[in-house]
C-alpha cells in the first residue's frame, strides 16, 4: 500500500492539510502572476532549508544538496505559473520538482561505458499497457482512500511517505506529541488498508 501511496503522491500532488501552514498557494500565484520577489522569499525561505534536509537524508553530499536547492528553488521561480492547486499542495508540488532534479542528476551523473552499442537493444522504460491500467487504477483507489481519512491522519502519511520526514520530526513540526504522531500513524495506515481492502 505505502508503494502505492508514494508513486501516486509523486505523480497526482495529493494535498496536504494547510490550516496550520502560510497559503504558499496564494504566494506561488503572485510569483506566477507578478513575479513578486517578496512572496518568493517567504516560499524560498520556508522551502529552501526543508529541501536541503530531504537532499541529505537521500544520501546527497552538503555540496550537492545546495545546488539541488538552487536549482529546485530556480524551478520554482521560473514555473510558478504551472502549479495548480486544485491538484494538491504547494508542498508536495515543490518537492516533486526537487525529486525530479535530484533524479536527473544522479542520471546525468552516472557513468556508464559501452563498448559497442550497435547491436546493443536496450530494453523499454516504457510501462506495459496491463501494468499501466493496474497502476492507474491502484492509483485512483489510494486517492479515494486517502480523501476518506482524516486531514490530519492524511498529512502525517504524506509528511512521512512523500516528504520523507522522520516522525520526530513531524512532532516538532506540528507541535505535537511523538506518541501522539506515532498513534495517529498507525490508525491511518490502519484505515488505509481498510479502505483499501474493501476494494478488492
Amino acid at each position: 500500500m505505502i508503494s502505492v501511496l508514494l508513486r501516486m503522491a509523486e505523480k497526482t500532488h495529493i494535498p496536504l492539510s494547510t490550516a496550520k501552514q502560510v497559503d504558499f498557494a496564494a504566494l506561488l500565484f503572485r510569483v506566477a502572476q507578478s513575479r513578486d520577489r517578496q512572496a518568493f522569499a517567504k516560499v524560498f525561505d520556508h522551502f529552501a532549508p526543508r529541501v536541503k534536509s530531504f537532499m541529505l537524508r537521500k544520501g546527497a553530499s552538503d555540496e550537492l544538496a545546495e545546488d539541488l536547492v538552487q536549482e529546485t528553488m530556480i524551478a520554482v521561480w521560473t514555473k510558478a505559473a504551472l502549479y495548480v492547486p486544485e491538484r494538491g499542495s504547494a508542498s508536495t508540488w515543490i518537492f516533486t520538482i526537487a525529486r525530479n532534479l535530484r533524479i536527473d542528476r544522479l542520471r546525468r551523473e552516472s557513468s556508464f561505458h559501452f563498448t559497442d552499442l550497435e547491436n546493443f537493444d536496450a530494453p523499454s522504460d516504457e510501462i506495459a499497457g496491463d501494468d499501466a491500467l493496474n497502476r492507474s487504477q491502484e492509483d485512483a483507489q489510494v486517492a479515494h482512500a486517502l480523501a476518506q481519512i482524516p486531514a490530519e491522519q492524511r498529512e502525517l502519511l504524506i509528511l512521512s511517505y512523500v516528504e520523507d520526514v522522520p516522525q520526530s520530526m513531524i512532532a516538532e513540526r506540528l507541535k505535537l506529541p511523538l506518541g501522539t504522531v506515532k498513534s495517529r500513524m498507525r490508525l491511518a495506515y490502519r484505515r488505509m488498508r481498510r479502505l483499501l481492502e474493501a476494494v478488492n
